[in-house]
């Protein structure tokens, strides 16, 4: 898998995209973490015995699009109450659950991702896969091998991120700009000025 860390990061990004009001939410962002993360609560069960490979494995069930969809949902009928913006709010935590499956695609070891588990269960990588697998357990990440995974992600997903983020950022404050309010005092200005060439 991808770490914990990047996940929340490429939440963090994707959240910036959602309407003003649900940003300033600290729900929202708590629900976008939250998100990322969930699909990992798939190694507990190696505790009970659960394989690697089986369909509620590692990478298995709770990283399909479908369970994407399971948790994005409540949590947008519950945040939001015209059906509009539910669907709205559940389409963009959908993506960001989704992300976490991606990013465990683009890894370079253990099993590929069960994406459209339960209906199949062939499990799938990228043909490019630059991030090295994350150890499972926050002992066994700050390590050696953490730091190479740590590493590999800094350069393949965190900077292409916040370059990313830094450019939408810059793009919606200049839509804003252009699409900001006249100024008050000088619209009576130009009122008069169109009154006057009426009049003419």
């Amino acid at each position: 898998m991808a770490s914990l860390f990047t996940h929340a990061l490429v939440a963090a990004s994707l959240g910036t995209a959602a309407r003003a009001e649900w940003r300033k939410d600290a729900r929202f962002w708590f629900a976008a973490i939250v998100c990322s993360m969930l699909p990992d609560i798939d190694v507990i069960g190696f505790g009970f015995g659960i394989r690697y490979g089986d369909l509620w494995g590692h990478r298995g069930m709770t990283h399909s699009l479908l369970f994407a969809a399971l948790i994005a949902v409540p949590w947008a009928v519950r945040l939001q109450e015209t059906a509009r913006r539910r669907v709205l709010l559940a389409l963009l935590l959908w993506v960001i659950t989704i992300s976490h499956g991606l990013l465990d695609a683009l890894t370079d070891g253990g099993l590929g991702v069960a994406f459209f588990s339960p209906f199949e269960t062939r499990r799938y990588f990228f043909p490019w896969r630059p991030l090295h697998v994350s150890p499972i357990g926050m002992g066994s990440f700050f390590t050696a091998r953490g730091l190479r995974v740590l590493e590999s992600e800094i350069v393949w997903v965190w900077l292409p991120v916040l370059v990313a983020t830094a450019v939408f950022w810059a793009w919606r404050a200049w839509r804003s700009s252009r699409s900001s309010p006249v100024p008050e005092g000088q619209e009576p200005a130009v009122t008069a000025r169109a009154e006057s060439d009426l009049l003419n």
